[in-house]
């Protein structure tokens, strides 16, 4: 028994947003419930990602949306923000493939690349005819990506890669893997590398057994003495100041994104609560109780709706510092978190199925708390912005 979603704006929020933006978001959220809701539960359900929805995405712009040229979308950032919202109201996961097909592949390769790189790779990867993945984070280091221990090599006009890369989005289906390593001729100064996939020592295999993302494909990469030409360095890589400006772009959309699924939420819990009659044969929507969770829901998505708003402006006007990235997205993310808890509570038992999304988003929000620095590294990020004192 799905309910098809009515919209969350409690406040006038769309009068705050010009004729393009709300042309955006509604392009994405018409191709999400034509396409994405009537499959999700069965996708989460089976484990699998939706693969055949990736040309259609392409035709419709959505990947690498917010860069210009090489065939992207040129949208603003909030526009891009919007999309992703839609883009999660629909799932978790399938909202994580975009963004590490835009923010953690494009946007290097846009950055960092070098001039044959993006001619390459960027209107391929703009049409979703090439897939990339975002080889950052190992095995034993997540929260501390400078303790990495995947290292390359020159030799010759070649570098030799060694490493390993665990928790990667879309590790077996992609083309590309931008590889984060430790150069060891350059006094182990981190920088960033084009793997093809189909080259010799390298290998990804698929995490099975999740609860979470089961939407998304999360695989594990193993680099064993892989030889990558000179050219495949992005040349504007030097430190580790490059892979956290990706993450950046990364957690910027994921502040939006959590917006979608605490409104899949709030608004499943808010017609549900009109339609199930308990005690009296009235609506439990009637109840005190009910009436303060469904409050409490409204009011944290309208603040986020207004936080990560205002931080898209100041990163369309170049003003945004990632502390306020780091804000938006530990907020709204925790906020989300909570909101299908509260409906998973008004749902009571049918809460607890997939004839309704709430407890696919409860698991899938438990990984987006963690992934792209946790909810508490985002607490020290703010604190040291406040403090001037470094926590860790």
């Amino acid at each position: 028994m799905a309910f098809k979603f009515k919209g969350v704006d409690f406040i006038g929020f769309d009068a705050l947003l010009n004729e393009d933006e709300r042309l955006s978001r509604d392009t994405a959220r018409q191709f999400i419930e034509d396409n994405l809701i009537p499959i999700i539960e069965e996708c989460n359900r089976e484990g699998r990602f939706p693969r055949e929805l990736i040309p259609q995405m392409g035709e419709l712009g959505f990947f690498g949306a917010n860069l210009h040229g090489y065939g992207c979308a040129g949208m603003s950032n909030v526009e891009y923000g919007l999309v992703m919202q839609e883009f999660e109201r629909g799932d978790s996961g399938v909202r994580s493939f975009v963004s590490v097909q835009s923010a953690l592949v494009m946007y290097p390769i846009f950055t960092f690349g070098s001039d044959e790189q993006k001619d390459y790779w960027l209107p391929l990867m703009s049409k979703g005819e090439k897939l990339g993945c975002f080889g950052l984070t190992e095995p034993d280091f997540g929260s501390n990506p400078g303790g990495m221990r995947t290292r390359a090599r020159k030799v010759g006009d070649e570098y030799v890669l060694n490493g390993e890369k665990m928790w990667i989005t879309s590790g077996t289906i992609a083309d590309v893997a931008v590889i984060w390593a430790k150069v060891e001729d350059e006094g182990d100064r981190v920088r960033g590398f084009l793997v093809e996939t189909d080259r010799p020592g390298f290998t990804a295999y698929d995490v099975h057994g999740k609860w979470s993302l089961r939407a998304s494909v999360t695989s594990g990469l193993s680099l064993q003495d892989v030889h990558v030409p000179a050219k495949n360095l992005m040349p504007g890589t030097g430190g580790l100041k490059s892979p956290l400006m990706c993450l950046n772009q990364a957690r910027y959309g994921i502040s939006w994104g959590a917006i979608g699924a605490a409104m899949s939420c709030y608004d499943t819990a808010l017609q549900y609560s009109l339609l199930r009659k308990q005690f009296r044969d009235q609506p439990i929507a009637s109840h005190q109780l009910v009436q303060e969770k469904l409050t409490w829901m409204i009011t944290e998505i309208t603040k986020a709706q207004l936080l990560s708003l205002q931080v898209g402006r100041l990163k369309d006007a170049d003003k945004v510092s990632f502390e306020h990235i780091s804000m938006a997205k530990r907020n709204n993310v925790w906020m989300a978190l909570e909101c299908a808890r509260l409906s998973r509570d008004i749902l009571g038992g049918n809460g607890i199925t997939d004839d309704y999304p709430i407890m696919r988003h409860m698991m899938n929000l438990e990984s987006v708390k963690t992934y792209e620095g946790t909810h508490d590294i985002h607490t020290l990020i703010i604190g040291q912005s406040v403090t001037g004192i470094p926590a860790y």
